[in-house]
């Protein structure tokens, strides 16, 4: 038998997306402790919801627990943009491949597009981003397959904030999600799937020098082709 998900109260919600919030926009910076009386104060709440909000943060690796430290949001390296940006490049791009192959609706990408030059402030544009990756790989037929991107999607986020407070690349980046997007719209399923893998891996090597990945985006097919099975 399938267990039903057991609601998360709303205040518990409440505190864990304005958490969430404030670390992807690097208001709570890598490595800062996080203490459930400060934040219970801050939120106008007790410390119950702080606590539970953080034990799902920490379930999503935006935060890390510690017997010594206690809570602190999660440090951001070479090592750990390598992890999370790997299963993107090996997931993402098949996964808005199929999205164009079976011919999905594309509008909330394009939607997203429009979000993120049309933001007042970083913060939006971050959110309007995410939205616009997400809407390439949700469509894609395979909820299993969307599910485990979202899975790294918070991670994702916290090293593309890490990065951007560094060094801002905002319009790189829109340049080559209106490429993605045109190839897609095109119907050139593996052009745009490369593009993306293109793109993933361009900005997280700017990011972190250090992070070393796979080659180029191969397609199914052509990895019959060449024997590899």
């Amino acid at each position: 038998m399938t267990s039903v998900p057991t609601p998360i109260p709303s205040r518990t919600q409440f505190v864990l997306e304005e958490i969430k919030r404030r670390i992807l926009t690097g208001r709570f910076t890598p490595g800062q402790a996080l203490v459930e009386t400060d934040l219970a104060a801050q939120f106008g709440v007790s410390k119950t919801p702080v606590r539970e909000a953080l034990k799902t943060l920490a379930g999503t690796g935006l935060v890390v627990m510690s017997q010594y430290k206690g809570v602190t949001v999660r440090m951001v390296d070479a090592d750990m943009a390598r992890e999370v940006y790997d299963v993107r490049l090996l997931l993402e791009p098949e996964a808005l491949r199929r999205a164009v192959r079976r011919g999905a609706s594309l509008d909330a990408a394009r939607d997203a597009l429009t979000r993120a030059d049309e933001a007042g402030d970083t913060a939006e544009r971050s959110l309007a981003n995410r939205a616009f990756h997400r809407a390439l790989y949700v469509p894609c037929g395979n909820p299993l397959l969307g599910r485990m991107l979202d899975e790294v999607r918070d991670q994702a986020a916290l090293v593309s904030a890490v990065a951007w407070a560094a060094d801002p690349s905002w319009e790189r980046e829109a340049g080559e999600h209106r490429e993605i997007l045109r190839l897609a719209l095109d119907g050139d399923a593996d052009g745009a799937a490369r593009a993306l893998h293109a793109h993933i891996a361009s900005f997280v090597r700017r990011a972190f020098p250090g992070a070393e990945f796979d080659g180029e985006f191969v397609a199914p097919e052509a990895q019959k082709e060449d024997g590899q099975a």
